[in-house]
This record gives structure tokens, C-alpha cells and sequence, in this order.
């Protein structure tokens, strides 16, 4: 299949050839012989129902220091691309959002991966509440006699912005810890919207699983340990990735939403396990699949084109 695909990311020459899970995308897809463009969110534009890119065509490679080639700029007509790839890291703030409002323009005619008007509404730390029998005790409030209700009753909490992302601003507070009450007042000072409170799983200190599930069905997982003295497993504040499997109640987790992702078009999606928990579903920009593919011997980008390839 001959496709023309525009990836709208940050800019290449930030990103980590070796752990970023847009760039093997970017290496599949030329090998199969598509063509490639790359744009960033400020490069959109939409005029009357028109939405255009100003994307530079791509060429990719695995080599250090010369991953890549940007062609001359020109104004693309995102109608008449084949996929866009929306692979843009958060935060999930208005300039995102708005993103995404832009491309319902285009989609489902050109199909957009994933879909956008779900992406906006599935942020990770809240889409995971519609399934509250997976997910640990949770409590999305800026009320902070709710908040200390909360901490009362479960004395060992996790305190994490409710749209941010990689593991930033994620507190551990211990049943002896005295800093919740200054830490409400950073959050409160920083931002507008409500906070997120969890009870805090000891299995973290075995991993925190990332599975990868490809138009609703498991494809692979990695489990991510945090380093000592760290409550965070994300890979780069120090986690340690591992080889895994799936246990059983992850596949219980992966049947129970599944139906839900591919419903909503959600072809390229990353949960976060902790012990018998879900605790995020990531639409956004999900990542991992050069660290599964490295312990499992597969190319989870082959299996992604292919989805999308059945769509189209």
C-alpha cells in the first residue's frame, strides 16, 4: 500500500533514536514506501474548512547525530495525505487540545492516528476512571478537606498533576510525611485545575508494567522498576526496564477496556499496571515499543502500520 503520511511531532533533532517509538514508526513506514512529511502543531493552519500544514518532507535513519533530512517547506493540504500520525508529546494543555479540534476537520477521511476528538477526550489520569474497578482507590479534587479525608483513610497517598506527563511533579507523601499541606498550596499555586490522589501500591517497588495495546488488543508489555529511593519507574528519572508477560489479571484489564479503545479509534495506546492495578491509559503519545521489541524480538511498529493499513 502506497501512503502518504504526515507526522505531526516535535522537532527531530531532540529525540532519542534509540527509545523514541515515533521514530521507528517514521523507519517502518519508509520501508514500506510511503511518503513521509513532518510538522509541528504551530505549523497548522486552518482557512474557512481548509486545514493546511507547513510540513518539510522526511527521510529517516538509524545513525546518530544524522537521523534525519528535512526537505523544503511546503504548504500541505492535510485533506490529502493518507494518515496523519498525532505524535506530539504533551502537557495536554489548550495548545494540544486545540490541535486536535483542528484536525476533526480532515478526520475520518484522512485518518487520523489516534483519533483526535478521542484523544481529547481520554486524558490519561481521567479516561482511567470510567473503569473504577481497575483502577486503585483515586480521588480528582482541589478540595483540600477531601484531600485530607482521603489521605485519613489511606495514610500512604501518590500526589500527581492531573495533565502532566513522564512522571513529573509525582509525589510519594508517607503516613509521616508533614509537607502535604505546603505541597497543596505549590499545586494550588501552579495550577488551575484539580489535583490527583491515589493510594499508593507497594507493588510499585516490583514495576510499574507498561502494555501496549494496538486497536484494542495486548501486544506487548515492559515493566519498569523504579531505582532505589525513587517512587517513579518512568525510564528517564532512573527506571530499570525488564522483560515481561502478561499475568492474568492484566489480560482481565487488557479484555475489559479493549472493546472501549478500539471503539473510539484508539489504535496506538500504553497502559500503566501497578500490581493488580490500572492506574493511566496513554492515548497522547504512547512510548516504549523500541524497549519491548529489544526483550521480545518483535517490531510493534509493523503490527501499528498494519492496523492502520486495515483501516484505511
Amino acid at each position: 500500500m502506497s501512503l502518504t503520511v504526515a507526522i505531526q511531532m516535535d522537532p527531530l533533532d531532540a529525540i532519542d533514536i534509540d527509545a523514541d517509538s515515533t521514530f521507528v514508526l517514521a523507519l517502518e513506514a519508509q520501508a514500506r514506501g510511503y511518503s513521509l512529511y513532518h510538522y509541528l502543531t504551530e505549523d497548522l493552519a486552518l482557512r474557512q474548512s481548509t486545514l493546511t500544514a507547513t510540513a518539510r518532507p522526511l527521510t529517516v535513519r538509524r545513525e546518530k547525530g544524522n537521523h534525519f533530512d528535512l526537505g523544503a517547506p511546503e504548504r500541505l493540504d492535510l485533506a490529502g495525505v493518507d494518515v496523519v500520525l498525532m505524535r506530539q508529546d504533551p502537557p495536554f494543555d489548550m495548545s494540544y487540545i486545540t490541535a486536535t479540534h483542528l484536525l476533526e476537520h480532515i478526520h475520518p477521511a484522512t485518518l487520523v492516528v489516534n483519533d483526535p476528538a478521542a484523544v481529547r477526550g481520554a486524558p490519561e489520569k481521567l479516561f482511567v476512571t470510567h473503569f473504577p474497578d481497575l483502577m486503585p482507590p483515586t480521588l480528582i479534587t482541589c478540595n483540600r478537606e477531601q484531600i485530607l479525608e482521603f489521605r485519613a483513610e489511606h495514610e500512604d497517598i501518590i500526589v500527581k498533576p492531573l495533565f502532566g506527563n513522564g512522571g513529573a511533579g509525582v509525589f510519594h507523601i508517607t503516613p509521616g510525611d508533614e509537607n502535604l499541606n505546603a505541597l497543596l498550596e505549590v499545586f494550588t499555586g501552579l495550577y488551575r485545575e484539580p489535583i490527583i490522589i491515589q493510594r499508593y501500591e507497594p507493588a510499585v517497588r516490583d514495576g510499574d508494567k507498561r502494555i501496549i495495546l494496538i486497536d484494542g488488543e495486548p501486544a506487548g508489555a515492559l515493566n519498569r522498576v523504579p531505582a532505589k529511593g525513587e517512587s517513579r519507574s518512568n525510564l528517564h528519572v532512573g527506571g530499570t526496564a525488564l522483560q515481561s508477560t502478561l499475568t492474568k489479571r492484566e489480560e482481565e484489564i487488557c479484555a475489559a477496556i479493549g472493546p472501549a479503545l478500539k471503539e473510539q479509534g484508539l489504535i496506538f495506546v500504553g497502559i500503566d499496571v501497578i500490581g493488580d492495578f490500572m492506574t493511566e491509559i496513554n492515548v497522547t503519545s504512547p512510548t516504549c515499543l523500541q524497549e519491548i521489541n529489544h526483550f521480545d524480538g518483535t517490531k510493534l511498529e509493523a503490527d501499528i502500520w498494519d492496523a492502520i493499513e486495515a483501516k484505511l
